[in-house]
């Protein structure tokens, strides 16, 4: 790893161990989209879900992109490296999370106001006709079952490496899930005579979306205006940040301290002239020493 790429030793297990999890997403999300794109016939709440399926894959793409770019080292056009990918993959996975609690408060409030009756019919296999209702509820139970999985185990992995767009990809997960079960209380409110089942449960799940992908979003817009480190799963000041600056503080007076976020890592800017003795990484952050990518002191 050098100063301004490669990622380092103390989480590269951990990254690694994120970007197998991605791959399993895309092959088993991927799985999802087909099985649900052969039964969904003509009901409005499987072509939805499909959709959001799909919507869903687009955190795990840049993940494994900005994980890519991240260990391509700096070079002449670029001398800061591309540790910022993952700031821009953190955008578009806000990004991609808002759009599908968008489309989908799109999809039931108009389903409301149009007050539409969808119908399911019957499909006939070797010679007995079945309600297609029963398929589309298999194939959503399956469709909940992965992104179930996947978004507990990616949360602490995100938590350990400090990824916004794991973190955000996790809540994708939830989202999908959550959907699945919207769409199979659609789905059997429609064998009811509920039309109006489907559309509302979607809708109080969107709200839920909604509310995590502007929370994330507002972290992504922070990060690229260069401002203080955010927290994981929230807007607050990041708690190592906040040690950072009472260290530097207390190391070096009532001084400016600025930081920023990169991805991962923070940049540290201290009004002061350069010390005799620079303190270590380890001694200012600890155990995320990894997280400190450099340290700066203002010329007199």
């Amino acid at each position: 790893m050098s100063l301004h790429s490669g990622i380092p030793d103390a989480i590269a297990a951990d990254v690694r161990h994120g970007e197998r999890l991605e791959w399993w997403t895309l092959l088993w999300i991927g799985s999802v989209v087909v099985v649900m794109a052969l039964v969904m016939g003509a009901s409005q709440a499987m072509k939805s879900a499909v959709i959001e399926d799909v919507l869903s894959l687009i955190p795990a793409i840049v993940f494994l992109l900005s994980a890519h770019w991240e260990r391509k080292r700096a070079n002449n056009r670029f001398p800061f490296g591309y540790r910022r990918a993952n700031s821009l993959a953190f955008l578009v996975a806000a990004t991609a999370l808002l759009s599908v609690g968008g489309f989908l408060i799109y999809e039931s409030v108009t389903t409301l106001v149009r007050q539409e009756h969808p119908t399911v019919g019957g499909i006939t296999l070797f010679g007995h006709t079945l309600w297609l209702g029963w398929l589309m509820i298999a194939a959503l139970v399956y469709s909940i079952i992965p992104p179930l999985i996947l978004g507990r185990i990616k949360q602490p992995v995100a938590k350990r490496i400090n990824d916004k767009v794991l973190h955000t990809d996790a809540l994708m997960q939830k989202a999908d899930w959550q959907t699945g079960l919207a769409a199979i209380a659609g789905i059997t409110g429609i064998g009811f005579g509920w039309w109006w089942a489907d559309a509302s449960a979607a809708l109080f799940i969107a709200l839920s979306i909604i509310k995590d992908a502007v929370g994330a979003l507002r972290q992504a817009v922070a990060e690229l205006l260069d401002g203080t480190p955010r927290a994981l799963d929230s807007n607050a000041i990041a708690e190592d940040a906040e040690r950072l600056i009472a260290a530097l503080k207390a190391r070096f007076g009532d001084v400016g301290v600025r930081l920023r976020e990169t991805g991962r890592y923070i940049a540290a800017e201290v009004d002061c002239a350069p010390p005799a003795v620079i303190p270590s990484a380890t001694e200012l952050m600890g155990d995320n020493a990894w997280r400190l990518a450099s340290l700066s002191f203002r010329p007199q």
